[in-house]
């Protein structure tokens, strides 16, 4: 009982050797809570602009601006010898969206997109699986893999493009040799929309499995081989321990390496521009080369500058909902 009365009795709960609720953590009635750290002032700004000084030149110089100019143009009337006619508002906005061809090719630039970045990232993963593992000659692969990222993309898609030519290309020789063409000369791969739109994915693919891979491969290094072990002292099957152990760890590495695979992959001009570049017609096309015959063709500049202002808030929306839905910056 007394023990009790003390312990009620003593106002900062030293009896139980605990604070009460609102106390300080040191137990004394007047000890001061420790100080919040303050928010960055203008002195720790100062120190660090010098710094990103740099990196803000660059961003207004190569993102900014030009931006910003595209919009200006875009709300112009720029003849064909480049002579600005004055402000016509939104009218090249109207344009673009009643252009017949647009929604066909804003829908076949999704495609394009999808199927890409789908099975760049299924293959990719599958190589960086197999270039995880020791073997002889391991260097010399992944050397290898690495090759179509360092080649032009338009050299590749030009050796590409060739190969597919009826009487001296020679991929299509080896479709024919495989059974897969009955003559040479019978089919002009590059010559139809569909099959140069189709031939135009392998190639993107081609040239995107290096960086993905890689990406990826970088983030099975990060697995731990404690989880691993003991994924498999636990019973788990090799195909159990990737889809349970090993898939989630890569989370981070496979959103940043989807998103710059979207990013990279809508914006690709040179692939469609010379596997579907001698098709007449907007059968084969993407946004991209729709601005490029926009500029080339017609010479109307101000449209152009209006499409690419479509594309350029479609890459927004679409990497903000990737972003809010997938969270590539949140831990596992």
């Amino acid at each position: 009982m007394s023990s009790t009365t003390d312990a009620s009795s003593n106002p900062t709960g030293a009896a139980t050797g605990r604070p009460r609720s609102g106390g300080s953590p040191s137990g004394g009635a007047g000890a001061k809570a420790p100080a919040r750290r303050g928010k960055p002032g203008g002195r720790d700004l100062a120190i660090a602009l010098p710094w990103i000084t740099p990196a803000l030149i660059l961003i207004f110089g190569v993102v900014l601006f030009p931006a910003v100019v595209m919009f200006y143009n875009s709300t112009r009337d720029i003849s064909l010898s480049g002579l600005d006619k004055g402000s016509v508002g939104f009218d090249n906005y109207v344009e673009v969206f009643q252009f017949p061809y647009f929604w066909p090719i804003f829908f076949r630039t999704i495609v394009w997109v999808v199927v890409v970045v789908a099975f760049t990232v299924v293959i990719s993963l599958g190589l960086a699986q197999i270039l995880n593992k020791a073997f002889p000659g391991r260097q010399l692969v992944r050397l290898v893999v690495i090759i179509p990222w360092a080649a032009s993309v338009v050299m590749t898609t030009m050796v590409v493009y060739y190969g597919l030519e009826p009487y001296f290309g020679i991929i299509n020789k080896f479709l024919v040799d495989i059974g897969l063409v009955d003559t040479p000369e019978g089919y002009g791969w590059t010559k139809n929309p569909t099959t140069a739109f189709m031939w135009s994915i392998i190639v993107a693919i081609f040239v995107s499995l290096p960086f993905t891979t890689y990406t990826i491969l970088a983030g099975l290094a990060t697995v731990p081989g404690d989880t691993l072990e003991a994924a498999k002292m636990d019973g788990a099957g090799p195909v159990r321990t990737y889809f349970k152990v090993v898939l989630p760890q890569l989370r981070g590495a496979l959103s940043v390496a989807v998103l710059i695979n979207i990013i990279n992959v809508f914006n690709s001009l040179p692939i469609l521009r010379v596997m579907t570049g001698s098709i007449p017609g907007y059968d084969a096309d993407t946004i991209m080369t729709m601005i490029f015959k926009y500029i080339q063709n017609q010479h109307k500049v101000d449209v152009a500058s209006a499409l690419s202002v479509v594309a350029f808030l479609i890459v927004i929306v679409i990497v903000a909902v990737y972003v809010k839905v997938v969270k590539p910056m949140k831990e596992v």
